[in-house]
C-alpha cells in the first residue's frame, strides 16, 4: 500500500492496518517537518508529486522490500500541499514475524522512496521560499499540476528537470573503446567477490563504465571500522548487509547495470554455481582460502579471474586466464595458512590502499572485456605505495596445473574432514583452563594490553614466537585464543601439522566470549 494524503496522517489507525497474529515486530518511520534547515528558520513545508509514477514506483518498493527481507505487510504514506511545523510528512511501517527484518525493510523503503519515487519539497523560509528540492529552482503553477492529474502526463516545460540518463561519452570517444566496445560492456557480466576495500573502487568503476550485469558477493555487515577504506558507505549503515547497501549505490550510480545480489560466503560448493553465469570474476577477499575456492572454480569452469591483495602499504595483482599463463597455485604452491598473514583488521592498512589495487582490478577487468592492449599476462604486479614503485614478476604455468581444481579440491576436502575437531567452545577460559586445556592468548602485546583476557590461568605468547620462535610447548592439551578465533585457527593447524595433535582453537575467539557474556 503506497499513496498520497492531502490531510494528516493517522498514525495510529495506519499501524493498525497492518496487524497481523503471525507477526511478531512491527517498525514503523514517522518524518516530521521541522522548524530550521541549513541554520535558517522554516515556517512551514510544501509537498508535490507526479502521481501516478509515483504510485507505481512506490508499490514497485514496498513489493521489493517484502520480496527482499521476508516481511508480512508494509505500507508507505506520504503528504501532499503545505504542511505545519511538527506535522507527519511521511509514515512507512512494516509488520514481520521478527525484529531484524522489520528495521531493514523500514530502512530500505525509506531509502527507496528518497532516491527513485518523484516528490518534490519547498522550504518556506522566514525570509523567503527556498525553490523545490529534487526538482530544481522550479515550481509549478497549480493549473499546470491540475492538467498532469488529468491527462497523466508529467510535463517538463515548467522547470524540472528531465530524467538524466548514463553518458559514456568520454570513454566512447576513446578509439578502442568507440560504440562497438560500450555496446560490449553492456553484454557483459562481472561477478564481485567481496563488497570492502578491494570491492567497493572495482565495482563502483564497473557500474559507472556500463557493463550490463554485476554480481556482488558478500556475507558480511557493514562495521565502523570499515568505512576508512570503504567510503560507499555511511556511518548510518553500519550493521547492514554490505550487499544491500552497495546494491543501493550502485542502482543510484547507473540504474541501466542490472544488479545481482549473493549475499553469501562462497566456497567449494556454492562457487560453482554462482561463478557459472558470469563472463569474469573480481576477487577482493581478503583471505587465502577464499581465493584458492575461486582460482580452482575458474580454472575448471574456464573463467578469467582478477586477483588483488593487500598489505598495509603494499599490494599485489594478477589475471588468470584458464587458457594461458599461471594461476594462483602456481605462483604460491605452498600458501600460508589463513591467519598466519596479518588481515587489514590485525595488520593495519592505509584506506587508499586497497582502493588503488581495487580500481586497477576495474582497469584489467575492462581490458579483458574490450580487448584492449596491454592486458597483463603472466606478470605478477607488486605495488609499494610509500615508494610509488612497481615491480613486475615474470610468473610460469607448472605443468600439472590444469589438474589443480580436480586434485586440490579432494585434497581440501580431505583437511576440512582432518580439521573439523579442531575449533571448541567454552563459556569461559577459565572453564577451558579447569577442564584441563593450558590456555594460551596468541596476541600481539598491544592486543593484550588494550584488551585483557579474563582468565587467572592464561599465558600470552605472540603467534610468531609461538610458531617460530625458541619456545616449545610440552606435552599436554592446549586452547589457542586470539581475538576472532581466525589466528588461532590457523596456528592450531600448523602445530597439528607438525604433530602436535592435543591443540585446539577457541571458536570465535574472545569476540564470541563477548557477545556470549553479551546475551
Amino acid at each position: 500500500m503506497f499513496r498520497f494524503k492531502t490531510d494528516p496522517i493517522e498514525s495510529v489507525a495506519l499501524r493498525a492496518t497492518l496487524e497481523d497474529p503471525a507477526c511478531g515486530g512491527q517498525a514503523c518511520f514517522e518524518g516530521w517537518v521541522r522548524d530550521h534547515n541549513e541554520g535558517r528558520r522554516v515556517v512551514r513545508l510544501e509537498y508535490e508529486a507526479f502521481e501516478p509514477l509515483a504510485i507505481k514506483e512506490g508499490e514497485r518498493i514496498l513489493a521489493e522490500a517484502i520480496a527482499r527481507f521476508g516481511v508480512e505487510r508494509a505500507a508507505c504514506v506520504h503528504r501532499l500541499g503545505l504542511l505545519g511545523i511538527g506535522e507527519t510528512a511521511v509514515w512507512v511501517g512494516v509488520s514481520a514475524r521478527h525484529r531484524h527484518e522489520a528495521f531493514l525493510a523500514c530502512r530500505y523503503i525509506i531509502d527507496e522512496v528518497k532516491h527513485r519515487v518523484p516528490i518534490w519539497k519547498k522550504e518556506h523560509y522566514e525570509s523567503g521560499d527556498s525553490g523545490w528540492v529534487n526538482c530544481e529552482r522550479c515550481a509549478a503553477p497549480p493549473d499546470a499540476l491540475a492538467a498532469e492529474r488529468e491527462t497523466g502526463e508529467h510535463r517538463h516545460d515548467h522547470g524540472h528537470l528531465a530524467p538524466v540518463a548514463p553518458d559514456y561519452s568520454r570513454q566512447v570517444a576513446l578509439k578502442e573503446v568507440g560504440a562497438a566496445g560500450q555496446a560490449k560492456l553492456r553484454r557483459s557480466s562481472v561477478l564481485v567477490v567481496g563488497c570492502g576495500g578491494l570491492g567497493v573502487p572495482a565495482m563502483t568503476y564497473l557500474a559507472a563504465a556500463g557493463v550490463g550485469r554485476l554480481g556482488l558477493a558478500d556475507a558480511d555487515r557493514l562495521e565502523a571500522s570499515n568505512l576508512h577504506r570503504q567510503p560507499l558507505y555511511a556511518l548510518a549503515d553500519v550493521g547492514r548487509p554490505k550487499v544491500e547497501l552497495a546494491a543501493l549505490r550502485l542502482r543510484a550510480l547507473n540504474p541501466e547495470t542490472v544488479l545481482s545480489l549473493h549475499p553469501v560466503r562462497l566456497d567449494a560448493l556454492t562457487a560453482p554455481d554462482i561463478i557459472a553465469g558470469y563472463d569474469l570474476v573480481i576477487d577482493c577477499t581478503d583471505n587465502i582460502a577464499a581465493k584458492l575456492v575461486l582460482n580452482d572454480t575458474c580454472m575448471r569452469l574456464g573463467k578469467p579471474i582478477v586477483f588483488a591483495s593487500v598489505y598495509q602499504y603494499e599490494g599485489q595483482l594478477q589475471v588468470v586466464r584458464p587458457d594461458r599463463g599461471p594461476c594462483l597455485r602456481c605462483i604460491w604452491p605452498q600458501a600460508a595458512r589463513d591467519g598466519l598473514v596479518g588481515n587489514c583488521a590485525e595488520a593495519g592498512v592505509l584506506g587508499p590502499v586497497p582502493a588503488t589495487l581495487g580500481s586497477l582490478q576495474a582497469l584489467e577487468a575492462l581490458k579483458l572485456l574490450l580487448d584492449l592492449p596491454g592486458q597483463l599476462g603472466e606478470d605478477l604486479v607488486m605495488v609499494d605505495l610509500l615508494a610509488l614503485s612497481i615491480t613486475r614478476v615474470r610468473a610460469r604455468r607448472t605443468p600439472d596445473c590444469p589438474d589443480h581444481g580436480r586434485s586440490r579440491a579432494a585434497a581440501e576436502g580431505a583437511d576440512a574432514a582432518a580439521d573439523s575437531d579442531i575449533e571448541i567452545d567454552f563459556d569461559s577460559l577459565q572453564e577451558a583452563a579447569e577442564a584441563g586445556f593450558e590456555v594460551i592468548d596468541i596476541r600481539e602485546g598491544a592486543e593484550v594490553a588494550a584488551q585483557p583476557a579474563d582468565c587467572s590461568r592464561i599465558r600470552c605468547i605472540p603467534m610468531g614466537e609461538l610458531l617460530y620462535g625458541a619456545y616449545a610447548p610440552p606435552a599436554g592439551r592446549y586452547l589457542l585464543v586470539c581475538a576472532v578465533g581466525v589466528r588461532s585457527l590457523a596456528a592450531a593447524r600448523e602445530l597439528r601439522a607438525r604433530g602436535r595433535a592435543q591443540v585446539f582453537s577457541l571458536r570465535g575467539g574472545l569476540a564470541a566470549l563477548t557477545r556470549g557474556a553479551m546475551v
